[in-house]
């Protein structure tokens, strides 16, 4: 049964702003809806953002952290890996060859600070931005220019980045079109935006449904490559590269077929991540 705007703690599809929507996977103590019109795949009702807020900056936070720091080289390894898959060198190399001033990198989302330092190592202006007590770790024990306010809350300067970067982020917020709307401000024009997310189109999504790794109850939103993509154009970005990535979790099936299913999605575009570079019109 669809499930409408009779419910007044449902809220609008952040896609197209729909109020009608259907059941998509059943999980356990929580469910995610399918937008009738769009087909965003939804928490609807949703927590209040400040619930979420508070989520990541309390006791879960300082979790987070412990976290964050024990898997530190394989989340960057990961995040190098598919800003290459996304040919961010290359577009670095053009950068650099311009003999531009100094190139402006903001990750959203940065947790220690992992990425920036690299990429501050490499010779970028880096800044990050991230809510949980990572951000205290990242300035103090690695200098860097981390802001502890949601993206919207910080007032960056329009036109002012050349490339933002958000890992495993998008999912996680009550409005994710407001966040894009407001990268689309701060890049300056023809600015990279770099994105990766769980891809609900992809091949164990279908598999596994409601038990799919990436349904879970911190995601928000799970978008195809078709919804974010459209959500990308509506604003203001033109796409330049989606890849996907991922055939079968780690664990639950033997080396050799995770090995082939890992080759098998990617020139058919079903993994289980996407990332996609888009620049800003």
């Amino acid at each position: 049964m669809p499930v409408s705007a009779g419910n007044d703690s449902i809220v609008p599809c952040s896609l197209c702003k729909s109020l009608i929507f259907k059941p998509a996977l059943e999980c356990e103590g929580f469910y995610f809806v399918r937008c009738v019109k769009c087909g965003l795949v939804q928490r609807n009702p949703q927590p209040d953002k400040n619930e979420v807020r508070e989520r990541y900056s309390s006791t879960f936070g300082n979790d987070y952290l412990s976290y964050e720091l024990k898997n530190e080289d394989t989340f960057l390894k990961l995040q190098q890996l598919a800003l290459k898959d996304a040919k961010f060198n290359k577009l670095e190399k053009i950068l650099f060859s311009a003999g531009a001033p100094p190139l402006s990198f903001l990750d959203i989302g940065c947790a220690t600070g992992a990425l920036i330092l690299n990429l501050k190592n490499n010779g970028w202006q880096t800044t990050g931005v991230e809510i949980s007590p990572c951000a205290v770790y990242a300035r103090n024990e690695r200098n860097l220019d981390v802001r502890s306010l949601v993206l919207e809350e910080n007032n960056f300067t329009s036109c002012y980045f050349d490339v933002i970067h958000a890992s495993h982020l998008i999912e996680h917020l009550n409005d994710p079109c407001a966040f894009l709307t407001e990268a689309h401000r701060i890049l300056k024009k023809n600015g990279h935006l770099f994105i990766s997310t769980p891809n609900i189109s992809g091949f164990q999504a279908r598999l596994f449904g409601g038990k799919w790794r990436s349904a879970i109850f911190d995601h928000l939103y799970l978008f195809s490559k078709h919804t974010l993509k459209k959500m990308l154009k509506d604003t203001g970005f033109k796409i330049e590269i989606c890849r996907t990535w991922g055939g079968l979790a780690a664990g639950i099936t033997s080396g050799w077929l995770k090995k082939a299913a890992d080759f098998l999605v990617k020139p058919f575009g079903c993994g289980d991540v996407m990332i996609i570079r888009a620049r800003k019109q």
